[in-house]
């Protein structure tokens, strides 16, 4: 019987229940597209930052007490500690290893290099990797270099190949010293003495590289290139390193030599910068690794804000259906304080009365909801190609929570009509009043 009345009453009135189903379809439907965001933005804006370059800074442990006066650092360029080249696959070891999109080393030499038909001139040289096969302890190899971690930098005909002799030359540089694509560079480094030697190279330059920083004014060249310039083999100064993270919060930036072994556990299997810049040093003994806070920090900001924004515009589309699920049940019970009357006189108490209005809103809810869920995917993958370029990922789980939220929704917006229900009295109502 029961069934039959909301089923008799869905038939009576079926603009004002299409219009509810409606405004609850449509604030499921964002509220689907801003939640289908919110699970992908993290992983997607991190992916988009990695375009910002290296977020993690590896040094040599020695390398950390200060040797500066004044603000400047007295140490050569080639001076101080270096770090084994044949550890560095080990970074793909580590827990957070699928995290870690790319690094590249770096090694610094000062030389004299030497242009055609031009003077020579006193130059930095910078070996790093451009894409460079990394073996890796399980048998595998990584490719990886500045090609990952400085993607930024664009380059006026090519990038040297690795273990070739050839060479990149920094944009500024190339203006002043007249050097082309196509040109061969004479260079010299060392001191020419019987305790160390000269040591020279005949490098091809493949093209001209403008990166917005101190490399304009500098030589790229393969790391091996600069090794043996340096007269260190197999060994680097500093490495950069470009991992996908979790944003910072205050859990993240305590000690972990004060946590309890739950918190360390927690600790070190989150995707934090500094958990990752944990597990390196473990995975590579004797080595310094910081986090750039600069980048990192701007990337939990922009994480947080953009999240925040997403939960916002779906509180706002819950509150917007629950106030016209609201009006529409307010007025339903206008037009129907006869039949409200009627049950109530023939015994029907409060709970019986609104547990039939309820049931009217739930199964609109659950007709709303699906058809919500459906147009919500649809804005969620516009949303996705126009925002990241790629659709967002359809996420089946989201169907149960989104019915759940508009069953909600719709409870919520009927509890203001449905007191007034419970306060009407069966004989005013009879006799017309």
């Amino acid at each position: 019987m029961f069934f039959r009345m909301v089923r008799d009453s869905f038939a009576r009135t079926p603009r004002r229940k299409l219009l509810t189903a409606t405004a609850l379809a449509l604030g499921m439907a964002v509220a689907t597209a801003t939640l289908s965001v919110v699970l992908d933005v993290g992983d997607r804006l991190a992916l988009e930052f990695r375009s910002l370059g290296a977020n993690l800074l590896v040094t040599p442990q020695a390398d950390t007490l200060p040797l500066e006066i004044g603000g400047v650092d007295y140490r050569p360029v080639n001076a101080g500690a270096h770090l084994p080249e044949a550890e560095l696959g080990k970074l793909k070891t580590i827990f957070w290893r699928n995290n870690i999109m790319g690094f590249a080393p770096f090694l610094e030499v000062p030389v004299e290099a030497r242009p055609p038909s031009a003077a020579a001139e006193r130059v930095t040289l910078i070996g790093t990797w451009y894409r460079h096969a990394v073996p890796v302890p399980d048998g595998t190899t990584f490719a990886t270099g500045v090609a990952t971690t400085h993607p930024w930098w664009r380059i006026e005909g090519r990038w040297f190949a690795d273990g070739a002799a050839e060479c990149v030359v920094g944009a500024a540089l190339a203006r002043h010293a007249g050097i082309k694509v196509g040109d061969t560079l004479e260079l010299r480094a060392g001191l020419a003495s019987a305790s160390q030697g000269e040591r020279t190279a005949a490098l091809h330059v493949t093209g001209i590289a403008s990166t917005g920083g101190r490399e304009e004014e500098a030589l790229l060249a393969p790391l091996d290139v600069a090794q043996k310039l340096a007269g260190r083999p197999e060994r680097f100064r500093r490495l950069l390193v470009s991992v996908l993270t979790k944003p910072e919060d205050e859990f993240a930036r305590r000690d972990p030599a004060t946590m309890t072994p739950t918190e360390y556990d927690r600790w070190y299997c989150t995707a934090y910068i500094s958990s990752i810049a944990h597990q390196v040093q473990q995975a590579l003994p004797g080595v310094e690794a910081r986090p750039i806070r600069r980048v990192a920090e701007s990337e939990g900001r922009i994480l947080t804000r953009v999240s925040g924004l997403m939960w916002l515009v779906t509180l706002a589309a819950l509150v917007a259906a629950a106030l016209a699920v609201g009006a529409t049940s307010a007025t339903t019970v206008l037009e129907r304080r006869g039949e409200v009357g009627l049950m109530k006189a023939l015994g029907a108490g409060h709970r019986l009365v609104g547990g039939f209005f309820l049931a009217e809103q739930v199964l609109l809810a659950l007709v709303g909801g699906s058809v919500g869920y459906l147009l919500g995917l649809v804005l969620a993958w516009r949303l996705g190609k126009s925002v990241f370029g790629i659709p967002t990922t359809e996420r089946l789980i989201l169907l149960p929570i989104i019915l759940a939220l508009a069953a909600a929704v719709a409870v919520v917006g009927s509890l203001v009509p449905l007191l007034r229900v419970a306060r009407f009295q069966p004989a005013p109502i009879l006799r017309g009043e």
